[in-house]
């Protein structure tokens, strides 16, 4: 395979999901919903799940739907204390440095939350680029034109030559069917979502090595 780029999902991904991060998100959604938007919170969960199936994220649909300003929703769900939460794992600077494709986040949350997790992480300096779900508004992961345009931020020409790292199937599914090698990062089975799983980043440099040989260039 002839791979240039590698994209980072960020939240669940560069971290174990057990942190509890995306559960004090979820909260902050919630309350978002409940004191900005004015909905009921008996509906409030229903509604987020519509809204995450029908256009992608809550976010997208209540930019649709409600007229939300997404800066404003953005800064209010991802106002948590994370370093309660993240634990900062000192191996992964030298192997994501060890890396020597290029790195790019590409995430449905905002520069902003991807610059405090990355600090927190230690590994601010080890991506080249970050790019965010304001970056490819209108749309989000898992819509195409959502990786299509992360594409021609980050100068790929052809997803033949990239890999995309996530934990969410779905978004794995899109990036699959579009061309791109996808890895399913956590303790799942690839689920036909995507073409190889590993348990944490560690796992990462022995799979780019056995993606060199003729036998890993499966569709």
């Amino acid at each position: 395979m002839s791979i240039s780029t590698i994209f980072f999902d960020l939240d669940d991904t560069l971290y174990p999901p057990s942190s509890g991060v995306w559960e004090a998100i979820g909260e902050r959604i919630n309350l978002y919903m409940c004191q900005r938007v004015g909905i009921s919170p008996d509906e409030v969960t229903a509604l987020r799940e519509h809204l995450y199936h029908t256009y992608g994220t809550t976010l997208r649909g209540l930019t649709l739907t409600r007229g939300i300003d997404p800066r404003d929703y953005l800064a209010f769900v991802h106002d948590i204390p994370l370093q309660d939460y993240l634990t900062p794992d000192p191996s992964l600077p030298s192997l994501l440095k060890s890396i020597t494709l290029r790195k790019v986040i590409f995430t449905n949350a905002d520069r902003a939350h991807a610059h405090r997790v990355l600090s927190i992480l230690g590994v601010e300096d080890c991506f080249d680029q970050i790019i965010d779900v304001l970056d490819v508004a209108p749309y989000c992961k898992p819509m195409t034109e959502a990786f299509l345009r992360a594409m021609e931020l980050a100068g790929v020409n052809s997803p033949a030559e990239a890999i995309f790292i996530d934990d969410a199937t779905h978004n794995l599914r899109a990036a699959r069917a579009l061309g791109f090698y996808t890895i399913r990062m956590g303790n799942a089975s690839a689920d036909g979502c995507c073409h190889a799983v590993i348990q944490s980043l560690h796992d990462l440099p022995a799979l780019l090595v056995s993606l060199q040989s003729p036998k890993s260039e499966e569709p």
